[in-house]
This record gives C-alpha cells, sequence and structure tokens, in this order.
C-alpha cells in the first residue's frame, strides 16, 4: 500500500447534512485555521414522477455557509452517483469554488454516453469539471493539505479525499454495519472494491471517516462518522480478517439480488455533466429514458 500523508494532528471542522430521500450525507469540510471549506456530495432534489426540479437541500448547505461566513474553494464529488443528483453548479454559481471528481470520469462518461446516445456533442473528456483528481493528487483548502485516492470498484471514478485526520469515502464504504457498496454496475468490479478498501483500511487507525449514505440497518439511527480501526475489527464485508476470496463471492451474489437503484436514470445523466441538467435540440431541460439497456 501507499504510505499516504495523513495528517492526524490537524482536525477539519465536519458539519453534515443529511438528506432522507436518498439517504444521501453531504459535508461542509472547514480549515479549522482560516474560514476556507469544502462540499464533499452535494444533493440536488428531483421529484422524477413530476420531473421537476428544487434545491431545498442545496440552500440549506448555502445558508450554513454563508452564516458563518465561509469561503467555498472546492466541490468535491468521491464519484458520478446513481442514487441522487449533484448540486454542484447550484451551489458554483452562488458561492463559487472549483468542481472537482477523479480522471477516470471520462470512462464513465464514455460507457453512459453510448447507454444514453448522447451524440458527438456530449465531450467524454471531462471537461465538465473544473479539476479531475488522480491516485495521490494534493490540493488545498485555504491551508488545509488535503490529497485524494483512487477507489474504483463501486465504479472507476470514485475517489476517496483525504483532509488532515478526516477521509471521506464516498461509496467505497458504509458504517461497519452496513459493510459495502455495490460493484454490479457498469465498470464496477468485487475485487477492484476489496482492493480499494484496504487502501483506506491502510490509514491511521484514528483516521476519521465519513460515509456518503447510510441506510440505518436494523433500525438503528442514521450514522454517518467512524474510524480506520472500526471498520478494519467490526466491517461485516470486509473487516476481521475476511478474504478478498470470501468478499468477492459474497458481493456478487448479493449483487445479483438487488434493484437498480430509483434514481439511476436521471442521476448518471446529471451526474456526469458535472449536475448540470441535459438539455433537448430546442435548449429544454430534458432526461431520456433508455429501455431494456440498465
Amino acid at each position: 500500500m501507499a504510505d499516504y500523508p495523513v495528517n492526524i494532528a490537524v482536525k477539519p471542522e465536519v458539519k453534515a447534512f443529511f438528506d432522507p430521500a436518498t439517504n444521501t450525507i453531504t459535508y461542509v469540510v472547514k480549515d479549522p485555521a482560516s474560514d476556507a471549506c469544502a462540499v464533499v456530495d452535494s444533493v440536488m432534489d428531483i421529484d422524477y414522477a413530476a420531473g421537476r426540479i428544487t434545491y431545498d437541500n442545496a440552500d440549506e448547505v448555502i445558508a450554513y455557509i454563508q452564516d458563518n461566513g465561509l469561503k467555498l474553494e472546492w466541490l468535491l464529488e468521491t464519484h458520478v452517483h446513481a442514487d441522487h443528483l449533484s448540486a454542484a453548479p447550484y451551489i458554483q454559481q452562488k458561492l463559487g469554488g472549483k468542481i472537482g471528481i477523479g480522471e477516470k470520469i471520462t470512462v464513465v462518461q464514455d460507457t453512459f454516453g453510448k447507454v444514453f446516445n448522447e451524440g458527438t456533442e456530449f465531450q467524454r473528456d471531462g471537461s465538465q469539471f473544473d479539476a479531475l483528481f488522480s491516485e495521490g493528487d494534493t490540493y488545498k483548502i485555504g491551508g488545509l493539505d488535503a490529497f485524494a485516492i483512487h477507489t474504483p470498484g463501486h465504479t472507476p471514478a470514485c475517489m476517496v479525499h483525504v483532509i488532515g485526520d478526516a477521509a471521506f469515502v464516498g461509496d467505497t464504504l458504509f458504517m461497519p454495519d452496513g459493510g459495502s457498496a455495490r460493484a454490479d454496475f457498469p465498470g464496477g468490479d468485487a475485487g477492484e472494491l476489496y482492493d480499494s478498501i484496504m487502501k483506506v483500511l491502510s490509514l491511521p487507525d484514528e483516521t476519521r471517516l465519513f460515509m456518503c449514505h447510510d441506510y440505518a440497518p436494523n433500525g438503528r439511527d442514521i450514522q454517518w462518522e467512524t474510524t480506520v480501526a472500526d471498520e478494519k475489527a467490526h466491517n461485516i464485508h470486509v473487516g476481521a480478517g475476511k478474504t478478498k476470496e470470501d468478499f468477492v463471492k459474497f458481493r456478487t451474489e448479493r449483487d445479483a439480488q438487488l434493484d437498480m437503484p430509483r434514481l439511476i436514470i436521471p442521476s448518471l445523466q446529471v451526474n456526469m455533466r458535472a449536475g448540470e441538467i441535459p438539455a433537448d435540440k430546442d435548449g429544454r431541460p430534458m432526461l431520456k429514458v433508455p429501455v431494456n439497456t440498465l
């Protein structure tokens, strides 16, 4: 495993926003030594049946940043989500900041550009985003050092962002009693996911881990923060020394029983465009529903 430059002594301030409609957690991450902050995995609201977009979740995040006098520098996407729509462009329009995602977004764009028959006008080079991260890339939030870890398996473009002693793991891991995310989307791979999880669990035991989703297994309250040590000891899919072979067998059998996420059709079209809603030939916002392809 790589020797990642984690600084356990630096503890960013983390504010979480939970969206019950998609079980997604958005984070505002603040440099403790300045007013600089980042937003991780923002949510745009959609009433899919009614075809209506709203911004209640994003407005709550914007209000928090404004009320606390913070300066938004980054809008980070841990991956191209299949279960919620990103509000990054909306927040960027209000507050500024750069939108960043993993460089393998190009693989996702190529795959789903074909699924949705997007044509040559849809750029598949990641140019919709302001920054594309690769393994080990570093960046700053104010004076706060941050870096990205490439964690494919759930999707090819998944990145974990480590900011001080805090790691934002996207769908690479769930809480210990939730286990791990599916690996059966196009470009997903259970073996790669296991290897990616091992990368995350090679971070110092004290590293705080922040989930992108929680589904309250067994009826407990929603949770989103744990540690590397707790995941290593107790994660029901990979903890306590479970092997890669066992994980791949379990994950493959489990994924075969899962339904597609409710919002996968709109989410992929929007999120592979950095949160922009596609338009028809007349410029009207429009989503496609491909048949018998996903």
